[in-house]
């Protein structure tokens, strides 16, 4: 058995998305169908972004698992024989069979285009938005600057959505004019349903003066899908790049209005060991802030987290987020998780010396197999 990743480019004007579905055709069921043809067994590929009807791709990714004995590297020359010209397989390569596409690390780069001018081009009619009003590309990118950064997008998440975390993180967010269209580039962490198209709504609203640039920041700390602007229409989307980590940074540092911490990373691969310093956070935000980094510093790999709140000390032995709970840290576990972290990690972290007290540490675990629900 081997699992192969794919590169998958499309045209989504002719499909219902990329997930299969009863009211019509999606690229999930066409690249089933053309790949079980090809390797001579049932393929069911795993796609890392799960694009609505309408919406292009360049670089989505999606993997699956065979037998056949055909080279990685062969399979997309292969398929590409039989697949309709609207979708190609831009490369195929083998994977570790442990690899999946949603839960590795990824930076998402999404494009919104936009025709701005008077009367509609044809030819651009299936991969742009047509908008008549002169858009004030200065006011746009005024708006994009403010969300920036690590939020909660829930004002920028469609309202139907049952996602529980809406927290995510945007990279980069440019608004550039290419001729007569305009352009606007989002990179980030992940996205919600609909944030992008939402996003793009909102900014066109700046753009034609119906909304201040200011007004931005409003729409985020509502948390109200009706605060935002309307959700732009799908053909204008394109998922540009979907480009994932081989290593993980050494630090992950995030500050906003609720909260601002570090995550020191650099020891979760060789010793299983993050250590999450939270300089601040709103008490309304705790018990999720908590759950949602923590979990995200398992899925790297680590297999516990020695954590302090340098704000108020909000964390006790036994209380437990989600499935992760709190527990006391000796003075011997300290000194020997310390011994790990080189001289600048432990400045960087104010421990300046190996079990340095002057800090309230806490190891925050796996509770799984021990879950009480008491906690936050």
């Amino acid at each position: 058995m081997k699992r192969i990743r794919l590169v998958v480019a499309y045209d989504g004007t002719n499909y219902c998305g990329w997930q299969l579905q009863k009211n019509g055709i999606t690229i999930e069921e066409v690249l089933n169908r053309e790949l079980t043809a090809l390797l001579k067994e049932p393929i069911a590929v795993i796609g890392a972004s799960r694009t609505d009807a309408g919406v292009h791709a360049m670089g989505n990714v999606a993997v699956f698992d065979t037998e056949n004995r055909m080279a990685a590297d062969k399979i997309c020359l292969a398929v590409n024989q039989s697949l309709p010209e609207d979708i190609r397989v831009q490369s195929s390569e083998e994977v570790p069979l442990t690899w999946h596409p949603r839960k590795a690390n990824c930076t998402k780069t999404y494009e919104y285009r936009i025709e701005n001018r008077r009367i509609v081009m044809p030819t651009r009619r299936l991969y742009s938005y047509f908008c008549y009003y002169p858009l004030d590309i200065e006011k746009m990118r005024q708006a994009a600057g403010f969300l920036l950064g690590e939020h909660d997008f829930k004002s920028f998440c469609t309202a139907k959505s049952s996602v529980e975390d809406t927290v995510r993180t945007i990279y980069c967010l440019d608004v550039e004019r290419e001729g007569e269209s305009i352009v606007i580039r989002v990179s980030g962490s992940g996205f919600l349903y609909h944030m992008v198209r939402i996003i793009a709504g909102t900014l066109i609203r700046v753009g034609i003066g119906a909304c201040p640039p200011g007004e931005i920041a409003a729409i985020l700390a509502a948390r109200d899908r009706r605060q935002a602007g309307p959700t732009a229409p799908a053909h204008g989307l394109t998922l540009v790049e979907m480009k994932y980590e081989t290593e993980l940074p050494l630090w992950q540092c995030r500050e906003n209005g609720e909260w601002k911490y570090r995550i020191l990373q650099s020891h979760i691969k060789e010793r299983g060991l993050a250590v999450f310093l939270i300089e601040r956070c709103a008490d309304e935000e705790w018990s999720s802030f908590i759950r949602r980094n923590v979990h995200h510093a398992f899925q790297n790999g680590a297999g516990r987290v020695l954590t302090a709140d340098l704000e108020k000390d909000r964390l006790r032995p036994g209380d437990c987020y989600g499935y992760y709970r709190v527990d006391a840290v000796t003075t011997k576990q300290l000194s020997e998780a310390t011994e790990i972290l080189d001289v600048s990690e432990r400045e960087e972290l104010g421990c300046s010396r190996a079990g340095d007290v002057g800090i309230k540490w806490y190891w925050i675990t796996d509770a799984k197999d021990s879950f009480t629900g008491n906690g936050r």
